[in-house]
């Protein structure tokens, strides 16, 4: 019974550590092409970044699809109409 509690608070402690990875997160640009295939390695924060990378090597980099699809999926704020005042009417 001992070892039981042991074990299952061991286990508990591990799974409280495992939290998200300090990463976890998408980069804006992907190192694509060559070996790396679609959507390649994307961990680069600034385009110049990942060319730098991509030097002397058969790939390019481009957007992150998914930051590129979750843009298109917010909506765009500045061109919605601006919310009608509420006025009392007299009648």
């Amino acid at each position: 019974m001992i070892r039981l509690g042991a074990a299952l608070g061991a286990a508990a402690m591990i799974v409280g550590f495992m939290g998200a990875p300090a990463s976890a997160r998408d980069f804006p640009y992907c190192l694509q092409g060559g070996d790396w295939g679609y959507p390649g390695n994307c961990q680069f924060d600034s385009y110049e970044q990942c060319m730098a990378t991509a030097s002397g090597t058969r790939a390019g980099c481009d957007i992150n699809p998914v930051v590129a699809f979750r843009r298109q999926q917010q909506p765009d704020l500045t061109q919605q109409p601006a919310p009608r005042s509420r006025r009392h009417q007299s009648q």
